[in-house]
Protein backbone atom coordinates (compact mmCIF):
# COMPACT_ATOMS: atom_id res chain seq x y z
CA UNK A 1 0.00 0.00 0.00
CA UNK A 2 1.60 3.12 -1.30
CA UNK A 3 1.59 6.70 0.89
CA UNK A 4 -1.86 8.00 -0.50
CA UNK A 5 -3.85 4.75 -0.33
CA UNK A 6 -2.40 4.17 3.49
CA UNK A 7 -3.88 7.97 3.87
CA UNK A 8 -6.93 7.45 2.49
CA UNK A 9 -7.29 4.12 4.53
CA UNK A 10 -6.86 5.70 7.51
CA UNK A 11 -8.47 9.00 7.09
CA UNK A 12 -11.60 6.57 6.06
CA UNK A 13 -11.69 4.44 8.61
CA UNK A 14 -11.53 7.12 11.47
CA UNK A 15 -14.03 8.94 10.38
CA UNK A 16 -16.04 6.53 9.83
CA UNK A 17 -15.24 5.12 13.38
CA UNK A 18 -15.61 8.56 15.09
CA UNK A 19 -17.92 10.81 13.71
CA UNK A 20 -21.61 9.18 13.74
CA UNK A 21 -20.70 9.00 17.82
CA UNK A 22 -19.56 12.43 18.19
CA UNK A 23 -22.99 13.75 15.81
CA UNK A 24 -25.13 11.95 17.82
CA UNK A 25 -23.08 13.71 21.08
CA UNK A 26 -23.89 17.33 19.60
CA UNK A 27 -27.07 16.39 18.56
CA UNK A 28 -28.29 15.80 21.92
CA UNK A 29 -26.19 18.64 23.36
CA UNK A 30 -28.18 21.02 21.23
CA UNK A 31 -31.40 19.42 21.69
CA UNK A 32 -30.63 20.48 25.36
CA UNK A 33 -29.91 23.83 25.17
CA UNK A 34 -32.43 24.75 22.12
CA UNK A 35 -35.61 22.87 23.57
CA UNK A 36 -36.60 25.37 26.18
CA UNK A 37 -37.26 27.15 22.14
CA UNK A 38 -40.19 24.58 22.14
CA UNK A 39 -41.43 24.53 25.58
CA UNK A 40 -41.63 28.15 25.61
CA UNK A 41 -44.66 27.84 23.33
CA UNK A 42 -46.32 26.14 26.63
CA UNK A 43 -44.45 27.00 29.58
CA UNK A 44 -44.53 31.16 28.95
CA UNK A 45 -48.20 30.64 29.63
CA UNK A 46 -48.08 28.02 32.40
CA UNK A 47 -45.36 30.16 34.47
CA UNK A 48 -46.02 33.81 33.36
CA UNK A 49 -43.56 34.57 31.83
CA UNK A 50 -43.17 37.83 29.26
CA UNK A 51 -40.97 37.64 26.71
CA UNK A 52 -38.12 39.46 28.15
CA UNK A 53 -38.07 37.21 30.99
CA UNK A 54 -38.00 34.03 28.69
CA UNK A 55 -35.40 36.28 26.72
CA UNK A 56 -33.08 37.06 29.36
CA UNK A 57 -33.22 33.51 30.77
CA UNK A 58 -32.72 31.81 27.85
CA UNK A 59 -29.31 33.94 27.21
CA UNK A 60 -27.99 33.48 30.88
CA UNK A 61 -26.86 30.06 29.74
CA UNK A 62 -23.97 31.44 28.01
CA UNK A 63 -22.66 33.49 31.23
CA UNK A 64 -22.11 30.03 32.74
CA UNK A 65 -20.83 28.38 29.64
CA UNK A 66 -18.64 31.72 29.11
CA UNK A 67 -17.39 31.22 32.80
CA UNK A 68 -16.73 27.99 32.63
CA UNK A 69 -15.35 27.16 29.41
CA UNK A 70 -11.37 27.41 29.39
CA UNK A 71 -10.94 25.53 32.93
CA UNK A 72 -13.19 22.33 31.34
CA UNK A 73 -11.28 23.14 28.13
CA UNK A 74 -8.08 22.56 29.99
CA UNK A 75 -9.21 19.61 32.07
CA UNK A 76 -10.14 17.74 28.73
CA UNK A 77 -6.70 18.21 27.81
CA UNK A 78 -5.17 17.01 31.85
CA UNK A 79 -7.75 13.68 32.08
CA UNK A 80 -8.66 12.68 28.17
CA UNK A 81 -12.02 12.88 25.91
CA UNK A 82 -12.72 9.43 27.41
CA UNK A 83 -13.24 10.85 30.62
CA UNK A 84 -14.44 14.61 30.70
CA UNK A 85 -16.35 14.33 27.44
CA UNK A 86 -19.06 11.79 29.65
CA UNK A 87 -18.50 14.11 32.52
CA UNK A 88 -19.92 17.02 30.44
CA UNK A 89 -22.87 14.76 29.39
CA UNK A 90 -24.33 13.44 32.26
CA UNK A 91 -24.03 16.34 33.92
CA UNK A 92 -26.03 18.39 31.56
CA UNK A 93 -28.89 15.83 31.08
CA UNK A 94 -29.27 15.70 34.61
CA UNK A 95 -29.79 19.50 34.79
CA UNK A 96 -31.41 19.26 31.77
CA UNK A 97 -34.09 16.97 33.03
CA UNK A 98 -34.11 19.58 36.02
CA UNK A 99 -35.90 21.83 34.00
CA UNK A 100 -39.08 20.02 34.64
CA UNK A 101 -39.28 21.45 38.38
CA UNK A 102 -38.93 25.35 37.32
CA UNK A 103 -41.51 27.06 38.63
CA UNK A 104 -40.93 30.90 38.54
CA UNK A 105 -38.79 33.75 36.74
CA UNK A 106 -35.81 33.28 39.19
CA UNK A 107 -35.54 29.43 39.36
CA UNK A 108 -35.82 29.79 35.33
CA UNK A 109 -33.02 31.08 35.51
CA UNK A 110 -30.41 29.62 37.71
CA UNK A 111 -31.21 26.25 35.50
CA UNK A 112 -30.16 27.90 32.55
CA UNK A 113 -27.18 29.07 34.04
CA UNK A 114 -26.19 25.93 35.26
CA UNK A 115 -27.04 24.47 31.97
CA UNK A 116 -24.35 26.67 30.42
CA UNK A 117 -21.93 25.71 33.14
CA UNK A 118 -22.38 22.01 32.74
CA UNK A 119 -22.45 21.97 28.78
CA UNK A 120 -19.13 24.07 29.30
CA UNK A 121 -16.74 22.81 27.32
CA UNK A 122 -18.04 20.18 25.23
CA UNK A 123 -18.11 22.06 21.52
CA UNK A 124 -14.45 23.03 21.86
CA UNK A 125 -13.44 19.89 23.48
CA UNK A 126 -14.76 17.70 20.13
CA UNK A 127 -12.90 20.53 18.20
CA UNK A 128 -9.99 20.01 20.14
CA UNK A 129 -10.25 16.28 19.99
CA UNK A 130 -10.69 16.41 16.02
CA UNK A 131 -7.00 17.64 16.35
CA UNK A 132 -5.63 14.79 18.01
CA UNK A 133 -7.17 12.76 14.97
CA UNK A 134 -7.17 14.31 11.62
CA UNK A 135 -4.06 15.80 9.95
CA UNK A 136 -4.39 19.04 9.49
CA UNK A 137 -6.09 19.00 5.47
CA UNK A 138 -8.79 16.35 6.49
CA UNK A 139 -9.40 18.78 9.59
CA UNK A 140 -11.79 21.45 7.84
CA UNK A 141 -14.00 18.44 6.70
CA UNK A 142 -14.01 16.55 9.69
CA UNK A 143 -15.37 19.48 11.65
CA UNK A 144 -17.65 19.96 9.22
CA UNK A 145 -19.03 17.09 9.28
CA UNK A 146 -19.17 16.60 13.16
CA UNK A 147 -21.19 20.22 12.74
CA UNK A 148 -23.81 19.06 10.78
CA UNK A 149 -25.16 17.81 14.31
CA UNK A 150 -26.51 21.22 15.16
CA UNK A 151 -29.22 21.37 12.06
CA UNK A 152 -30.06 17.92 12.81
CA UNK A 153 -30.66 18.10 16.29
CA UNK A 154 -33.72 20.65 15.49
CA UNK A 155 -34.48 18.91 12.18
CA UNK A 156 -35.08 16.35 14.33
CA UNK A 157 -35.46 17.67 17.46
CA UNK A 158 -38.65 19.80 16.28
CA UNK A 159 -41.23 16.95 15.17
CA UNK A 160 -39.40 15.09 18.44
CA UNK A 161 -40.19 17.92 20.38
CA UNK A 162 -42.87 18.59 19.20
CA UNK A 163 -44.91 15.51 19.57
CA UNK A 164 -43.72 15.04 22.99
CA UNK A 165 -45.84 19.00 23.52
CA UNK A 166 -48.22 17.07 21.80
CA UNK A 167 -49.12 13.70 23.34
CA UNK A 168 -47.50 13.45 26.18
CA UNK A 169 -49.75 12.15 29.03
CA UNK A 170 -51.22 15.15 31.79
CA UNK A 171 -50.09 12.48 34.29
CA UNK A 172 -47.46 14.03 37.13
CA UNK A 173 -46.41 16.56 34.83
CA UNK A 174 -47.28 18.87 32.17
CA UNK A 175 -46.37 18.57 28.34
CA UNK A 176 -43.02 20.79 28.42
CA UNK A 177 -41.97 18.80 31.84
CA UNK A 178 -41.84 15.78 29.94
CA UNK A 179 -40.18 16.60 27.41
CA UNK A 180 -37.17 17.97 29.45
CA UNK A 181 -37.43 14.62 31.41
CA UNK A 182 -36.84 12.65 28.42
CA UNK A 183 -34.65 14.60 26.45
CA UNK A 184 -32.23 15.43 29.25
CA UNK A 185 -32.14 11.37 30.58
CA UNK A 186 -31.24 10.48 26.19
CA UNK A 187 -28.32 12.93 27.30
CA UNK A 188 -27.24 11.46 30.63
CA UNK A 189 -27.71 7.72 28.52
CA UNK A 190 -25.36 8.70 25.56
CA UNK A 191 -23.02 10.20 28.09
CA UNK A 192 -23.12 6.60 29.65
CA UNK A 193 -22.12 5.05 25.69
CA UNK A 194 -19.70 7.62 25.61
CA UNK A 195 -17.14 6.47 28.12
CA UNK A 196 -16.94 2.85 26.22
CA UNK A 197 -16.77 4.29 23.11
CA UNK A 198 -13.97 7.52 22.96
CA UNK A 199 -10.09 6.84 23.40
CA UNK A 200 -7.64 9.53 23.67
CA UNK A 201 -5.92 9.52 20.57
CA UNK A 202 -5.23 6.76 17.71
CA UNK A 203 -2.07 5.82 20.14
CA UNK A 204 -4.99 4.02 21.48
CA UNK A 205 -7.29 3.03 18.39
CA UNK A 206 -6.95 -0.67 18.63
CA UNK A 207 -9.15 -0.50 15.49
CA UNK A 208 -6.61 1.03 13.36
CA UNK A 209 -4.12 -1.80 12.12
CA UNK A 210 -0.13 -1.14 13.30
CA UNK A 211 0.33 0.35 9.94
CA UNK A 212 -2.13 2.99 10.35
CA UNK A 213 -1.66 3.91 13.94
CA UNK A 214 1.91 4.05 13.13
CA UNK A 215 1.59 6.43 10.03
CA UNK A 216 -1.26 8.96 11.62
CA UNK A 217 0.97 9.21 15.19
CA UNK A 218 3.88 9.96 13.40
CA UNK A 219 2.04 12.43 11.21
CA UNK A 220 0.24 14.18 13.66
CA UNK A 221 3.47 14.65 15.93
CA UNK A 222 5.37 15.72 12.26
CA UNK A 223 2.48 18.75 12.32
CA UNK A 224 2.66 19.75 15.98
CA UNK A 225 6.55 20.09 16.07
CA UNK A 226 6.10 22.46 12.91
CA UNK A 227 3.48 24.75 14.48
CA UNK A 228 5.41 24.88 17.07
CA UNK A 229 8.85 25.75 15.42
CA UNK A 230 6.84 28.34 13.83
CA UNK A 231 6.62 29.87 17.53
CA UNK A 232 4.36 28.51 19.75
CA UNK A 233 2.40 29.88 23.02
CA UNK A 234 1.80 29.74 26.09
CA UNK A 235 -1.70 28.98 28.23
CA UNK A 236 -1.44 32.72 29.48
CA UNK A 237 -0.20 34.04 26.54
CA UNK A 238 -2.43 32.71 24.30
CA UNK A 239 -5.59 33.77 26.36
CA UNK A 240 -4.14 37.79 25.00
CA UNK A 241 -2.88 36.71 21.52
CA UNK A 242 -4.38 39.24 19.36
CA UNK A 243 -5.56 36.61 16.66
CA UNK A 244 -7.25 34.39 19.65
CA UNK A 245 -9.04 37.78 20.53
CA UNK A 246 -10.06 38.78 17.48
CA UNK A 247 -11.42 35.56 16.25
CA UNK A 248 -13.45 35.40 19.52
CA UNK A 249 -14.98 38.79 18.43
CA UNK A 250 -15.73 37.63 14.94
CA UNK A 251 -17.88 34.39 16.07
CA UNK A 252 -19.28 36.28 18.33
CA UNK A 253 -21.19 37.96 15.95
CA UNK A 254 -22.21 34.95 14.33
CA UNK A 255 -23.52 33.03 17.58
CA UNK A 256 -25.69 36.07 18.50
CA UNK A 257 -27.23 35.80 15.13
CA UNK A 258 -27.62 32.29 15.23
CA UNK A 259 -28.88 31.73 19.31
CA UNK A 260 -30.95 35.08 18.79
CA UNK A 261 -32.73 32.97 15.73
CA UNK A 262 -32.39 29.29 17.12
CA UNK A 263 -33.82 29.88 20.57
CA UNK A 264 -36.61 32.17 19.19
CA UNK A 265 -37.10 30.31 16.01
CA UNK A 266 -40.76 28.28 16.65
CA UNK A 267 -42.42 32.01 18.18
CA UNK A 268 -41.18 33.88 15.27
CA UNK A 269 -42.46 31.34 12.68
CA UNK A 270 -45.70 31.60 14.75
CA UNK A 271 -46.14 35.02 14.41
CA UNK A 272 -46.00 34.82 10.02
CA UNK A 273 -49.50 33.65 10.29
CA UNK A 274 -52.51 32.18 11.93
CA UNK A 275 -51.12 28.62 12.89
CA UNK A 276 -51.05 26.52 15.91
CA UNK A 277 -48.26 25.66 18.61
CA UNK A 278 -47.62 22.60 17.13
CA UNK A 279 -48.23 23.80 13.50
CA UNK A 280 -44.93 26.15 14.61
CA UNK A 281 -42.85 23.63 15.84
CA UNK A 282 -42.62 21.60 12.94
CA UNK A 283 -41.93 24.65 10.54
CA UNK A 284 -38.82 25.29 12.48
CA UNK A 285 -37.54 21.75 10.93
CA UNK A 286 -37.64 23.70 7.76
CA UNK A 287 -34.75 26.11 7.53
CA UNK A 288 -32.81 23.74 9.91
CA UNK A 289 -32.90 21.33 6.64
CA UNK A 290 -32.19 24.13 4.27
CA UNK A 291 -29.35 25.15 6.82
CA UNK A 292 -28.02 21.45 6.37
CA UNK A 293 -28.11 21.67 2.97
CA UNK A 294 -26.02 24.77 2.56
CA UNK A 295 -22.98 23.88 5.10
CA UNK A 296 -22.60 20.67 3.36
CA UNK A 297 -22.60 22.36 -0.49
CA UNK A 298 -20.47 25.43 1.13
CA UNK A 299 -17.93 23.35 2.82
CA UNK A 300 -17.63 20.52 0.16
CA UNK A 301 -17.18 23.41 -2.88
CA UNK A 302 -14.67 24.93 -0.55
CA UNK A 303 -12.45 22.44 -0.04
CA UNK A 304 -12.57 21.69 -3.79
CA UNK A 305 -11.60 24.98 -4.81
CA UNK A 306 -9.46 25.85 -2.18
CA UNK A 307 -11.05 29.28 -1.48
CA UNK A 308 -12.11 30.38 2.13
CA UNK A 309 -12.86 33.79 2.14
CA UNK A 310 -15.78 34.16 -0.02
CA UNK A 311 -17.42 31.27 1.08
CA UNK A 312 -17.62 32.76 4.20
CA UNK A 313 -18.17 36.27 3.60
CA UNK A 314 -21.02 35.82 0.52
CA UNK A 315 -23.15 32.65 3.10
CA UNK A 316 -23.09 35.31 6.31
CA UNK A 317 -23.98 38.46 3.56
CA UNK A 318 -26.97 36.84 2.28
CA UNK A 319 -28.01 35.23 5.36
CA UNK A 320 -28.33 38.28 7.48
CA UNK A 321 -30.39 40.01 4.34
CA UNK A 322 -32.52 37.19 4.77
CA UNK A 323 -32.91 37.81 8.86
CA UNK A 324 -33.35 41.45 8.20
CA UNK A 325 -36.30 40.84 6.01
CA UNK A 326 -37.90 37.86 6.82
CA UNK A 327 -39.74 40.19 10.04
CA UNK A 328 -40.95 42.69 7.75
CA UNK A 329 -42.53 41.11 4.79
CA UNK A 330 -46.29 40.66 4.86
CA UNK A 331 -46.48 37.59 2.86
CA UNK A 332 -46.11 34.20 5.43
CA UNK A 333 -44.22 32.28 2.03
CA UNK A 334 -41.83 35.21 1.97
CA UNK A 335 -40.82 35.73 5.38
CA UNK A 336 -40.76 31.90 5.99
CA UNK A 337 -38.16 31.58 2.59
CA UNK A 338 -36.07 34.67 4.21
CA UNK A 339 -35.83 32.74 7.51
CA UNK A 340 -34.41 29.62 5.64
CA UNK A 341 -32.27 31.82 3.97
CA UNK A 342 -31.01 33.01 7.16
CA UNK A 343 -30.63 30.36 8.90
CA UNK A 344 -28.79 28.54 6.04
CA UNK A 345 -26.58 31.68 6.11
CA UNK A 346 -25.46 31.40 9.35
CA UNK A 347 -24.44 27.89 9.87
CA UNK A 348 -22.73 28.40 6.07
CA UNK A 349 -20.54 30.42 6.93
CA UNK A 350 -19.97 29.22 10.85
CA UNK A 351 -18.89 25.67 9.43
CA UNK A 352 -15.89 27.21 7.89
CA UNK A 353 -14.81 29.01 11.23
CA UNK A 354 -13.66 26.59 13.96
CA UNK A 355 -10.39 24.65 12.08
CA UNK A 356 -8.93 28.03 12.12
CA UNK A 357 -7.73 28.83 16.08
CA UNK A 358 -5.55 24.97 15.51
CA UNK A 359 -3.40 26.70 12.34
CA UNK A 360 -1.40 28.45 14.85
CA UNK A 361 -2.03 26.91 18.61
CA UNK A 362 -0.80 23.58 20.10
CA UNK A 363 -1.29 21.29 23.18
CA UNK A 364 -2.38 23.19 26.42
CA UNK A 365 -2.22 26.27 24.19
CA UNK A 366 -5.06 25.01 21.64
CA UNK A 367 -7.36 23.55 24.27
CA UNK A 368 -7.25 27.18 26.20
CA UNK A 369 -7.20 29.10 23.11
CA UNK A 370 -10.25 27.12 21.10
CA UNK A 371 -12.01 27.29 24.81
CA UNK A 372 -11.51 30.46 24.72
CA UNK A 373 -13.02 32.22 21.37
CA UNK A 374 -16.10 29.85 21.43
CA UNK A 375 -16.70 30.98 25.49
CA UNK A 376 -16.46 34.97 24.60
CA UNK A 377 -18.38 33.47 20.91
CA UNK A 378 -21.21 31.88 23.02
CA UNK A 379 -21.74 35.64 25.23
CA UNK A 380 -23.53 36.21 21.84
CA UNK A 381 -25.66 33.06 23.13
CA UNK A 382 -26.58 35.79 25.64
CA UNK A 383 -27.31 39.28 23.39
CA UNK A 384 -28.65 37.21 20.65
CA UNK A 385 -32.17 35.89 22.92
CA UNK A 386 -31.95 39.04 24.84
CA UNK A 387 -32.77 41.48 21.69
CA UNK A 388 -35.43 39.80 20.73
CA UNK A 389 -37.43 39.68 23.94
CA UNK A 390 -36.58 43.24 24.43
CA UNK A 391 -37.33 44.11 21.34
CA UNK A 392 -40.57 42.18 21.40
CA UNK A 393 -41.89 43.73 24.43
CA UNK A 394 -40.52 47.21 23.37
CA UNK A 395 -42.04 47.02 19.94
CA UNK A 396 -44.35 44.39 19.45
CA UNK A 397 -42.92 42.66 16.99
CA UNK A 398 -39.01 41.58 16.07
CA UNK A 399 -38.22 43.97 12.92
CA UNK A 400 -36.12 45.60 14.65
CA UNK A 401 -34.30 42.97 16.64
CA UNK A 402 -34.13 40.88 13.86
CA UNK A 403 -32.21 43.87 11.34
CA UNK A 404 -29.61 43.63 13.80
CA UNK A 405 -29.30 40.28 14.60
CA UNK A 406 -29.20 40.50 10.30
CA UNK A 407 -26.55 43.61 11.05
CA UNK A 408 -24.24 41.04 13.05
CA UNK A 409 -23.87 38.08 10.64
CA UNK A 410 -22.47 40.38 7.72
CA UNK A 411 -20.08 41.66 9.86
CA UNK A 412 -19.19 38.33 11.15
CA UNK A 413 -18.31 37.76 7.41
CA UNK A 414 -16.40 40.70 6.58
CA UNK A 415 -14.40 40.08 10.03
CA UNK A 416 -13.04 36.73 8.95
CA UNK A 417 -12.43 38.20 5.74
CA UNK A 418 -10.05 40.62 6.42
CA UNK A 419 -8.48 37.83 8.81
CA UNK A 420 -7.75 35.60 6.31
CA UNK A 421 -7.05 38.30 3.95
CA UNK A 422 -3.89 40.05 5.91
CA UNK A 423 -2.94 36.54 7.92
CA UNK A 424 -0.07 35.95 6.45
CA UNK A 425 0.22 32.61 4.19
CA UNK A 426 2.14 30.86 6.92
CA UNK A 427 -0.72 30.94 9.65
CA UNK A 428 -3.40 29.89 7.41
CA UNK A 429 -2.19 27.36 4.77
CA UNK A 430 -3.02 24.14 6.68
CA UNK A 431 -6.78 25.74 6.95
CA UNK A 432 -7.16 27.00 3.56
CA UNK A 433 -5.80 23.90 1.49
CA UNK A 434 -8.25 21.87 0.46
CA UNK A 435 -8.21 17.58 0.55
CA UNK A 436 -4.98 17.12 -1.95
CA UNK A 437 -4.85 20.52 -3.00
CA UNK A 438 -2.53 23.11 -2.54
CA UNK A 439 -3.22 26.19 -0.67
CA UNK A 440 -4.93 29.44 -2.58
CA UNK A 441 -5.90 32.28 0.23
CA UNK A 442 -7.15 34.14 -2.44
CA UNK A 443 -10.93 34.90 -3.54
Amino acid sequence: MNDDQLERATISKVGWRILPFLILCYFVAFLDRVNVGFAALHMNGDLGFTAYIYGFGAGIFSIGYFLFEVPSNLALHRFGARVWIPRIMITWGIVSAGFAFVYNDTSFYVMRFLLGAAEAGFFPGIVFYLGRWFPARHLSSATAIFILGLPISVLIGAPLSTAVLEFAPQIWFRNWQWMFLIEGGLAVVVGIVAYGVLRRGPEEAEWLTDEERVWLVNRLEAERREKEQAGSYGVLETLWNGKVLFLSFAIFCNITALFGVTLWMPQIIKGFGDMTNAQAGLLTAVPYLCAGIAMVLNARHSDRTGERRFHILLPACIGGLGLALCTVTQSPLLAMIAICVGAAGILASNILFWPLPSTFLTGAAAAAGIGLVNSIGNLGGFVGPYINGWARDYFGNYAASMAVLGAMVALYGVLIFAFLTLAGRRDVALASAPMGQPMRSGG
